[in-house]
């Protein structure tokens, strides 16, 4: 009997990972990969960071938004951009939310959704579709 082999990513993990590095690529804090396929049916995936002033967070989610539409892959939605506070990318199984670090502190989204598996992404441990970086070089 052979042992069972870790699926492949499917693509919204693909996407929750890469919004992470876009995320981190502006200095975002506290990115959170939300694992809602066993918990909810409105997506698969949210990704959440947050900023420490209004430019820093219009500029992470100008990066997330911008580099995945030069790919072609655009938002179903976006909200929030002239607040400047809670930005929401909605990218239909994947929902990117880049909050103002006080904002975030009020929501608390990721205790509203405490139940979903969590994976924090640090800069130093960023991964490109499965694959660390550190196994890249």
């Amino acid at each position: 009997m052979t042992s069972a082999s870790p699926s492949p990513p499917n693509e919204s993990q693909i996407l929750a990972r890469r919004i992470s590095e876009f995320m981190l690529d502006k200095q975002a804090e506290d990115v959170l990969i939300l694992d809602l396929r066993e918990v909810s049916s409105a997506c698969d995936f949210f990704v959440i960071g947050s900023g420490q002033s209004e430019p820093q967070v219009r500029a992470i989610a100008d990066h997330v938004e911008e580099t995945l539409s030069s790919e072609g892959t655009r938002p179903w939605h976006v909200e929030g951009k002239t607040q400047r506070r809670w930005v929401l990318i909605d990218y239909v199984h994947v929902v990117a939310h880049v909050f103002h670090k006080e904002a975030r502190d009020f929501y608390l989204l990721e205790r509203l959704w405490s139940d979903a598996p969590q994976e924090e992404v640090k800069p130093q441990a960023r991964l490109t579709a499965g694959i660390k970086e550190e196994d890249t070089e």
